[in-house]
């Protein structure tokens, strides 16, 4: 936990999958910036322990070794850098880890298509981000810690990106854990997401699980026929018709007799309301922005 004067994040409790891609989002100021910090000894907690890679963050022993095997990219960069050239900074870096490989580093700057001879702070954002990212992944860590990892990328660059980060975890044993607000980043590279807000985790899940399970459907009372006319009737169904469903978190009139329903249980509801004698005339699948307001709107 941290506290500051506007500001208290945590306490959280979060265990990160090893060999996965973890997602953080949630709105901004929500701490996920401060949580990176954290994680990386640029601040301190006021209480509780953080852990990386089975080692304690920030306990005031040497931890250069436990530094080597994570790259990190903070969301601002670094302005003190703005006069180095990326050759530079490139030949300082490759001093400090053993596993650096600069062919991999020249790779990644010609698919990225950076010029490492320009000086840092004449790099249009999205190219000296296009180089932090190459620079971080050059030495192969253990565990990449990136903040908003596409900010400034135009879309072209930003699929280099997402297909350089599937590469990335193609080759052994490795680890993202990542703040965006991009969804579709999420859909495209998460195995976990971390839903934030107000310096508190809301919850962690499985990505595929997630977004399976958010429908909503819209629920009437079963088509009762009529033998003179061979057509149906139907009256309105209540909201609180359905108040039993599994995973309700929205119900609502819709019109045409229908109540429209949103639940975190889809396929629970579903055969819910079939054993009701309930008509599910549509359905649709929430998107992960949806989802995502909801949980912080029932966290409140």
């Amino acid at each position: 936990m941290q506290k500051r004067s506007r500001f208290k994040l945590g306490p959280l409790t979060l265990n990160v999958p090893i060999g996965h891609v973890t997602a953080i989002v949630g709105p901004n100021g929500s701490g996920k910036s401060s949580t990176f910090r954290l994680l990386m000894d640029q601040s301190r907690p006021d209480e509780g322990e953080l852990w990386l890679l089975g080692e304690q963050v920030g306990i005031g022993l040497d931890d250069s070794l436990l530094k080597q095997r994570i790259g990190y990219v903070p969301e601002e960069d670094n302005k003190r850098d703005a006069g180095l050239r990326g050759t530079f900074k490139a030949d300082f870096t490759a001093e400090w880890y053993p596993s650096w490989n600069g062919n991999e580093f020249e790779r990644l700057l010609r698919e990225f298509e950076v010029d490492p001879s320009l000086r840092l702070g004449k790099m249009s954002k999205g190219m000296r981000r296009k180089y932090e990212l190459a620079l971080v992944m050059a030495h192969g860590p253990d565990l990449l810690l990136l903040d908003e990892p596409s900010s400034g990328l135009d879309p072209i660059s930003w699929r280099k990106l997402v297909d350089e980060l599937h590469r990335y975890m193609r080759r052994g044993n490795r680890t993202i854990l990542m703040a965006t607000h991009i969804m579709d980043e999420v859909k495209r590279l998460a195995d976990y997401i971390v839903v934030m807000s107000g310096g508190r985790i809301i919850g962690m899940y499985e990505k595929d699980e997630l977004l399976s399970s958010w429908h909503t459907f819209y629920v009437g009372p079963a088509t009762v026929g009529l033998p003179a006319h061979g057509a149906g009737s139907a009256t309105q169904l209540a909201p609180e018709a359905v108040q039993a469903l599994p995973g309700l978190v929205n119900a609502e009139e819709a019109g045409g007799g229908t109540c429209r329903v949103t639940t975190c249980k889809a396929w629970e509801a579903e055969l819910w309301c079939r054993q009701q004698g309930f008509a599910i005339t549509g359905q649709r699948a929430l998107e992960l922005d949806e989802i995502m307001a909801l949980l912080i709107r029932d966290s409140l």
